[in-house]
């Protein structure tokens, strides 16, 4: 999610998501990660006067952004909350509405990242915090505390696909004896000095930040359970758009879309496959930012972007 606003950030494959999501000015449409409004403002500009957008996050600063925009705008509503309970939010809601079009787009935002205090970063010192809610779960620092070498070395394994888990797992656990985990430098500095191979222009802590981001989150768990939603919220023909920043997330999309546009006979079950419905139809091949917006965002060299419409 490298979003922002106001010049000092850009947000990612706007034009791109914006016009693959909006089949309908007067839809409804969800927003489910906001960061600082990018893509939401982008979306009420091309709205007419019945269409809605409901634009949700976790962040408290994201939403006090957002809020301020929907004081202006009536067209939008700011909740804060996880995209993981779209489903029963709206089912709560006193008037039901399906969904025109869904878009999520993972990860941290650039705000959050140049943020030191709400420690994402490895480059700036910050206290070692990585919530996306700060006021809600375990930080990075609590956890790190109490979490075993094997637990360490799998996280960083599973979701940062770490080759030297193990090694740095053992280092933190090594470390914590000596003094508490408190600060991102300091953890990026545990980190590099276990890391015994280098890579020219990227920083050997990466993978495991993202890891332990990842794990604090629950990000892939959101995922899942977002992408289980997906079916019962959108309207027949509405939109999903995902863009992603992590090869394990773009996995994920890429093999729901895939199992819902080709569905296959559970075993056992004597039934030709051509029988199954077809629930979606993947909208192209995977997106990602062009060589020019990559130059002006580096962030965004990373991005790739899927879509798929709901069918009948």
């Amino acid at each position: 999610m490298e979003q922002g606003f106001a010049g000092d950030h850009q947000t990612v494959l706007l034009e791109e998501a914006v016009t693959a999501l909006v089949t309908d000015s007067n839809g409804f449409y969800v927003d489910g990660t906001f960061g600082r409004g990018g893509h939401t403002r982008a979306l009420l500009d091309r709205l007419g006067p019945e269409g809605r957008v409901l634009a949700l996050d976790l962040d408290p600063e994201a939403c006090r952004v957002g809020a301020e925009l929907a004081a202006r705008d009536s067209r939008l509503e700011m909740v804060q909350m996880s995209f993981r309970d779209l489903l029963p939010h709206l089912a709560a809601r006193a008037v039901p509405v399906r969904v025109t079009g869904l878009l999520l787009d993972l990860g941290v935002s650039s705000p959050q990242l140049d943020d030191a205090a709400r420690g994402f970063s490895f480059l700036r010192d910050g206290a070692l915090d990585m919530r996306m809610n700060p006021e809600q779960g375990q930080s990075a620092a609590a956890w790190l505390a109490v979490a075993g070498e094997t637990e360490i070395t799998r996280v960083l394994q599973e979701y940062g696909e770490e080759r030297y888990a193990r090694r740095i797992a053992r280092a933190i656990v090594h470390a914590r004896t000596q003094e508490p985990l408190l600060r991102t430098v300091q953890l990026a500095k545990i980190i590099a000095e276990a890391h015994p191979a280098w890579q020219p222009g990227r920083h050997p802590a990466t993978q495991s930040f993202q890891a332990i981001r990842i794990h604090i989150n629950g990000e892939l768990a959101a995922l899942r359970a977002a992408l289980d939603q997906v079916l019962d919220v959108l309207v027949v023909g509405g939109r999903l758009v995902v863009i992603s920043f992590h090869s394990l997330e773009d996995r994920m999309v890429k093999r729901f879309i895939r199992d819902a546009e080709h569905p296959r006979v559970p075993r056992g079950l004597p039934l030709p496959e051509a029988h199954l419905p077809r629930r979606l139809r993947a909208l192209g091949r995977a997106i990602r930012a062009s060589a020019a917006e990559v130059a002006a965002n580096p962030r965004a060299r990373s991005a790739v972007m899927r879509v798929a419409e709901k069918l009948a």
